[in-house]
């Protein structure tokens, strides 16, 4: 069977049966998965390959899982997709599975996507959407601000029409982002800002991408309570953006933000969710190889540890509704929140398990680190610390719990809206901190 096209990429489209796009995976993973991490995964699985395969062999390799459409499997091929079916795709990921290929750059695959399929141009798809699948060009999210968190309708970032010294329509942005994942590894930016203080808040807001390597942008980390870095804060000065990067129409943000935030709500709603480098910590399946001994003598605790798997279980159901959503192209409903106001509290008793589990191993870091007062000590934390500590983030970021609580009440049970006596206002008549 001839299953390649090019060099690397499957030649199987949306009419070829499951059998037939299982089998063209089959083969794909034999030629071009290296057989050292094939034969961990089938010795030992996950923890076997990390043992024989680093990060930075991971991403030297990537670009090859990327060619062969498999990262964004029901994409259109045209955008780096093989335009599967939701139900064939999934027969092919079973295949993919035991290797452990998860995928890089998860915020422009999970919050970018979802708003260029939704609102951007053909020119926007093209021009960003490949580079995305390769992990050639790394995004973050520029849009929570100090006085602009849980309100992030009151966002005070500006954006000024201008033209530039081609003759082209650009805008100038100033402004103050807080909490940007990863923008000290970004290339591009989702940016919201506001175009018009004038209207009430929700419609002077604007959507851009935002190009990170410029005069104007000044990226500095902020350190979390594990020691590691993965937020940062983001100071704008006179940045520019093409009018050719506008995402939606001018004033319309809000609307095409939402595409994101479902699928930001999505992502963090996973299993050990909660920041980069696997420090939101593990899932249940890993409190089972934690302590097998404790578990099979503690009746307290294997109880505890099977709620926590039931609860595990429904939290994914829940999640695959999202991402059948996300990867026939449309944005996610409020099932997104649904999951993040649920896996918010789970990832935390999840991770404080794992800390019970372990006993004193889990405060002997504090006395025993030589590192304890280096900015990097967080690499001589236990995976299981880390997690915890990571965690107490799990119902603030993304939207808090409550936002995510009032999202459910509103769009899912129909409950009349939080009132808001500024709600047709002008902005710049809204009181702000």
């Amino acid at each position: 069977m001839q299953y390649l096209i090019g060099e690397d990429r499957l030649a199987v489209g949306p009419d070829d049966p499951a059998d037939t796009v299982v089998a063209a995976v089959r083969a794909w993973v034999e030629e071009h998965v290296p057989v050292g991490w094939r034969d961990a995964a089938g010795r030992g699985g996950t923890a076997a390959i990390r043992e024989v395969r680093s990060r930075s062999d991971y991403e030297a390799w990537y670009p090859t899982f990327a060619r062969s459409g498999l990262v964004v499997a029901t994409w259109p091929v045209a955008y780096g997709g093989l335009d599967l079916s939701p139900v064939v795709a999934r027969a092919a990921e079973e295949v993919l599975r035991p290797y452990n290929l998860g995928r890089l750059n998860p915020l422009g695959l999970n919050l970018v996507a979802p708003a260029l399929f939704a609102h951007g141009t053909e020119e926007q798809r093209q021009r960003f959407l490949p580079p995305i699948v390769r992990n050639d060009e790394l995004w973050c999210q520029l849009f929570s601000e100090p006085g602009a968190g849980s309100d992030l309708a009151s966002l005070a970032t500006r954006a000024e029409r201008a033209t530039s010294t081609d003759g082209s329509d650009e805008w100038i942005v100033t402004g103050q982002k807080v909490w940007t994942t990863w923008a000290h590894r970004s290339d591009f930016a989702v940016l919201l800002a506001r175009t018009d203080a004038d209207v009430p808040k929700r419609r002077g807001i604007t959507y851009f991408l935002l190009d990170l390597h410029q005069p104007g942008v000044d990226v500095r980390p902020l350190r979390h309570i594990g020691g590691e870095v993965d937020f940062n804060e983001v100071f704008l000065d006179r940045a520019r953006v093409p009018d050719s990067q506008r995402v939606g129409e001018v004033g319309d943000g809000w609307r095409v933000a939402n595409a994101t935030l479902s699928g930001e709500r999505q992502m963090v709603a996973g299993a050990g969710s909660g920041g980069v480098d696997r420090i939101g910590g593990s899932g249940v399946g890993h409190l089972l190889r934690l302590a097998p001994t404790r578990l099979r003598d503690d009746p307290v605790a294997r109880q505890e540890v099977m709620r926590l798997y039931s609860e595990e279980r429904i939290r994914d159901w829940t999640n695959q509704r999202v991402r059948a959503q996300l990867k026939a192209g449309r944005p996610p409903g409020p099932e997104s929140s649904v999951g993040k106001v649920h896996q918010g509290s789970l990832n935390q008793r999840i991770q404080l398990m794992a800390t019970n589990l372990l006993g004193a191993g889990a405060m002997a870091w504090i006395a025993e680190s030589p590192e304890a007062e280096s900015p990097d000590y967080a690499a001589s934390l236990p995976h299981e610390v880390r997690g915890m500590l990571r965690s107490r983030a799990n119902t603030i970021e993304g939207g808090t719990t409550e936002v995510n609580k009032n999202i459910v009440g509103e769009r899912v049970l129909g409950l009349p809206r939080e009132p808001d006596p500024w709600q047709d206002a002008p902005w710049r008549e809204v009181p702000r901190s």
